[in-house]
């Protein structure tokens, strides 16, 4: 909304400013930040007074967790709140891409909201039907898979950019599209499933999250995709505003839940946070490094995935429980060692995610 101002410059003023993506990201992040500190304390004190006993607690889940009962829930609505806010007032509207990151995190928010709200009015946890989730975000992956297509260079449309190699593109015809909407889908859910511990899911989804707006500006600059052999995909650079939302959104919500926590995010922003990073990849065609940079992410689905198909085939169970972060909760790990030392994973993941830019 603020680009209008370049119209004002004279090409040498204050208003020129505007033009650059890294300027109006930072005004993105601060936006998003200072909106956060604003805006979470009154939004704690309403979550807690229409939720009563907050979000229900797990019968079989550690012991410790049951302190946390009474805690509100959709602390997620903070997040996506300064995310629209910051992205809204600071990215260019005009932008395709802007409008399809937005898209799917809002779709995914709202799907997360309802989710949360069946919980907390029936004050148990079963929430939303699981098929009932999956059926809609398929439907919202497949509409943005198709979008992200078209947006693309038609030389790109249903290819899949491969990392480590130069100039090299799968084409995938039409199983690209779904292909994409399992990135998404997936992400989604990943994210979902390590939102279980006071910070645990926050911290590495804004580190995920600054990795692929550094990706996302690299691939939308020529300069910059000659000189690192990635494949050009103009217009992606305006997606580093939306990532600096989710950052400064991110940092707003963590003074909140950090342990112990006042606010949980819920599925309101675990979908929605989840979702956003599965559209970045799948805009960028970069869905195969979100493997490595979400790889926290992803490790927490595999131990889910793993923990039920063994247990049904055996009877017995690999973890003592999943999610694995309650696998070491059950261990005797503390939740402050097991969040900074995901949280340090998190960051090595995302070094290594940025080193397939330069390794070709």
């Amino acid at each position: 909304m603020l680009y209008w101002l370049t119209e004002l410059s004279d090409g040498g003023d204050f208003f020129n400013l505007f033009r650059y993506i890294t300027f109006r990201a930072g005004g993105a992040f601060l936006t998003a930040l200072i909106f956060g500190f604003l805006f979470g304390r009154p939004l704690i004190n309403v979550l807690r007074r229409k939720q009563g006993k907050g979000q229900p607690i797990r019968d079989d889940g550690p012991e410790g967790h049951f302190v946390k009962a009474g805690t509100p829930t959709m602390g997620g609505l903070l997040i996506v709140g300064a995310l629209l806010t910051s992205t809204l007032l600071w990215a260019r509207l005009d932008n395709g891409f802007v409008w399809l990151v937005l898209f799917v995190t809002m779709s995914y928010g709202m799907i997360g909201f309802a989710d949360d709200y069946a919980k907390v009015s029936k004050q148990n946890t079963d929430g939303v039907s699981g098929k009932i989730r999956l059926a809609l975000g398929f439907a919202i992956a497949a509409i943005a898979a198709w979008w992200g297509t078209y947006l693309q260079p038609q030389e790109m449309q249903m290819h899949l950019a491969l990392p480590f190699f130069k100039d090299v593109l799968l084409n995938m015809g039409f199983f690209y599209v779904p292909f994409a909407m399992i990135v998404i889908v997936g992400a989604a859910n990943a994210v979902n499933l390590t939102d279980g511990l006071d910070g645990l899911a926050i911290m590495p989804v804004m580190i995920a999250a600054g990795t692929l707006g550094v990706i996302a500006y690299a691939v939308g600059r020529v300069d910059f995709t000659e000189y690192l052999d990635l494949h050009y995909v103009p217009g992606t650079g305006e997606i580093l505003i939306f990532t600096a939302g989710i950052a400064g959104g991110g940092l707003g919500f963590l003074w909140y839940n950090a342990p112990p926590a006042a606010v949980f995010m819920g599925d309101t922003g675990s979908l929605a946070l989840g979702g956003a990073l599965g559209a970045i990849a799948v805009a960028t065609k970069h869905e195969l490094v979100l493997g490595i940079v979400g790889g926290l992410f992803v490790l927490e689905a595999l131990s889910v995935i793993i923990q039920v198909l063994y247990f049904k085939r055996t009877g017995k169970r690999v973890f003592l429980m999943a999610p694995i972060h309650h696998h070491y909760e059950k261990k005797g790990w503390s939740e402050p060692q097991i969040v900074i030392r995901f949280w340090i994973i998190s960051v090595i993941l995302a070094m290594i995610g940025l080193a397939t830019l330069k390794i070709r």
